[in-house]
């Protein structure tokens, strides 16, 4: 029996020092991760944002003069959407004209005003032969129709006078007499039709009004 050699003669020793692993595949899924976090995090706050638009404090017709006093300061919460809406920032001091029919408390839309200086538009009152639609509204997009006199009570074929008017408001009878069914329409006309218009009503043509567009729910 021999003696005085080492147990563990003769086998390879083993390292108690414990090598660190890393796949690169680890990183790039924590990456991605705090990407992800990071990401929701912007958009959570982005859309607890608010902005100041204008709504409607009373019905607004077309050709209604819009003053800041017609007009309530809402914050809401629309993202990019802000700019198809009438803000602060975008009231002249002279004011506006709207040129799109808005209900009241409906936020305004910025393409529903124009500005004063820029107004190519009048209104004119026309008498009606006929029944007027019951589609028809104030901010109803029509197109004018004339037909001329050429015998007694005999009109010839109608045309169109002016394409594209708005309703301003319906007016309703009054008096003891009316006109037989017609009715008053004030409309917002081109400047350069009202020569036009007013020619037609002189000769006392038959006027009549064709909707354009239809209002949904109507």
């Amino acid at each position: 029996m021999r003696t005085g050699q080492p147990a563990n003669s003769g086998r390879p020793t083993t390292s108690t020092k414990t090598r660190f692993w890393f796949d690169p595949r680890f990183a790039l899924g924590l990456v991605l991760v705090v990407a992800s976090i990071v990401g929701v995090s912007v958009v959570v706050a982005g859309s607890d944002r608010t902005v100041a638009v204008y709504a409607a404090r009373v019905p607004l017709a077309v050709g209604d003069r819009l003053d800041a006093a017609d007009l309530v300061e809402t914050d809401v919460r629309i993202g990019a959407a802000v700019e198809l809406y009438l803000t602060p920032s975008l009231v002249p001091a002279d004011g506006l004209v709207v040129t799109r029919t808005v209900t009241a408390g409906e936020l305004v839309p910025a393409s529903a005003v124009g500005t004063r200086a820029g107004e190519a538009v009048t209104s004119l009152v026309l008498d009606l032969r006929g029944r007027l639609s019951t589609s028809l509204a104030a901010g109803s997009v029509v197109d004018v129709w004339s037909a001329g006199e050429v015998e007694s009570g005999l009109f010839g074929p109608p045309a169109v006078l002016v394409g594209r008017a708005a309703i301003v408001r319906i007016l309703e009878p009054s008096g003891l007499i009316q006109s037989g069914d017609g009715r008053a329409v004030e409309v917002l006309v081109p400047k350069d039709k009202v020569a036009a218009v007013l020619e037609a009503i002189a000769n006392d043509e038959a006027l009549s009004l064709v909707a354009v567009n239809a209002p949904i729910g109507g």
